[in-house]
């Protein structure tokens, strides 16, 4: 008997350190959590994930920091934060193409985004705009193919081989059953002078930098590729309003962690960043700088991912888009 209630005991003891033992998300965040962007300062993805960052630091009380580890599309930040200690305290602020086409394209890249990462939340969606030169002989997307489909001369910009609007471009040629003629520039600093110049027909691209040349008359918004309007340009129709019904293609923004994170902490930030989204001051920030907030389960994000690799395998691999 003795034996026993010393087993007894022992056992009553372990369960009691159990029980009170603090999880993960009790003690989550003890010191500073890091947001790896994978591109410079500045960029849409580093306002968005600087504003999070500091929202949360006052909400918590603890601090959250933003790095930035750009170079190779993004694949350098991503294999940082895919090879750090899954402890839950550095977490990748991916793009579409960290967080999916990067994928489809680089063939020495060092990480899976379905493998090595676990999702935690899409935090918001920023519509790719489809513009044209001011005296362009068409005004929508549906008189663009006409034209495109009687000639065969056209020219559209993109903001870089591989990127979004290089690939919602090439979905538009797919769909459209068109073949317009990629010229690949630095991004919209460069692209916008000579759309505003005539010398290109129509550009694709995120769309924020192109909202007060479209206000100004300076060029032409044929549509907004993105499932839904975009509020800061309200008269502006979609690509699928514009008769090719389904069309949708959106920059947008996650949280990834490592594979291997904490279940539990995975979960509270999720919580938290749900929290921020739903915040009116979040929505208006957001509005600016030209992104939607999105929201949602960690299954959420991890079906929207492969959603993506799923709809971008066939166009990237159809248009020889390699690096």
């Amino acid at each position: 008997m003795p034996k026993f209630a010393t087993i007894v005991t022992a056992l009553l003891g372990l369960t009691v350190l159990t029980q009170s033992a603090p999880s993960h998300a009790d003690t989550w965040p003890s010191r500073t959590v890091t947001f790896v962007v994978a591109f410079t300062a500045g960029t849409t993805s580093d306002v968005i994930a600087r504003r999070l960052a500091h929202d949360l630091s006052e909400k918590l009380g603890k601090s959250f920091i933003v790095e930035n580890k750009g170079g190779a599309g993004g694949n350098i930040g991503a294999t940082s934060v895919a090879r750090s200690s899954p402890d839950g305290y550095t977490i990748l602020f991916a793009t579409t193409g960290q967080a999916a086409t990067n994928k489809l394209m680089y063939k020495n890249i060092e990480y899976d985004p379905q493998r090595d990462f676990a999702p935690v939340i899409l935090v918001g969606k920023a519509p790719v705009i489809v513009t044209a030169r001011p005296d362009a002989p068409f005004s929508t997307v549906k008189e663009l193919v006409a034209y495109a489909k009687a000639n065969t001369k056209l020219t559209a910009a993109y903001p870089g081989n591989g990127t979004l609007g290089h690939i919602t471009g090439e979905l538009l040629n797919r769909t459209a059953g068109i073949s317009i003629t990629a010229a690949q520039y630095k991004g919209a600093a460069a692209m916008l002078p000579d759309l505003m110049g005539s010398h290109i027909d129509i550009a694709m691209d995120s769309a924020t930098p192109y909202l007060g040349p479209v206000k100004s008359g300076k060029i032409k918004a044929l549509a907004i590729a993105s499932a839904t309007r975009w509020s800061m340009l309200p008269d502006v129709p979609t690509v699928s309003e514009s008769g090719i019904p389904g069309f949708e293609a959106s920059v947008w923004y996650a949280l990834l962690a490592p594979v291997k994170a904490p279940p539990e902490v995975v979960a509270k930030l999720n919580e938290l960043t749900n929290g921020w989204l739903k915040e009116p001051a979040t929505q208006e920030f957001l509005a600016k700088v030209g992104a939607q907030p999105a929201g949602g389960t960690p299954a959420d994000l991890k079906a929207f991912t492969q959603s993506e690799i799923d709809k971008w395998g066939p166009i990237i691999k159809a248009a020889n888009i390699n690096f």
